[in-house]
């Protein structure tokens, strides 16, 4: 079990990027840097910290990728063959064999 400590400062910001993982559609995925800029963030790697060992269904954190479309190796629910799995049950498809092909399925915020 993760017990990293979440500095009180970045508590609100990262309910903020909760909240906007949770609303990002079945089929398509988002990237750290996109939801770093919606939440007035410059820092995209908040983003991965704030959703890692999520637990909660409500957030679906293997829709977010990195910029070019590459799920996270280190996945912390399984590893990027488990985020992989997860958006092909929701009919993402990749353009390799670990990159999402991003021009059919990202999010336009």
């Amino acid at each position: 079990m993760n017990t990293m400590s979440v500095p009180s400062k970045n508590k609100s910001l990262f309910t903020a990027i909760r909240e906007v993982v949770s609303h990002i559609p079945e089929g398509k995925v988002a990237t750290y840097g996109q939801i770093a800029k919606k939440v007035g963030s410059n820092d995209a790697r908040k983003v991965g910290w704030a959703i890692y060992n999520n637990q909660n269904p409500k957030v679906p954190c293997h829709r977010v990728v990195k910029k070019d479309g590459s799920v996270a190796e280190n996945f912390s629910l399984g590893g990027w063959q488990e985020q992989k799995s997860r958006l092909l049950s929701e009919g993402v498809t990749f353009s390799t064999e670990k990159q999402v092909d991003l021009e059919r399925h990202l999010w336009r915020i």
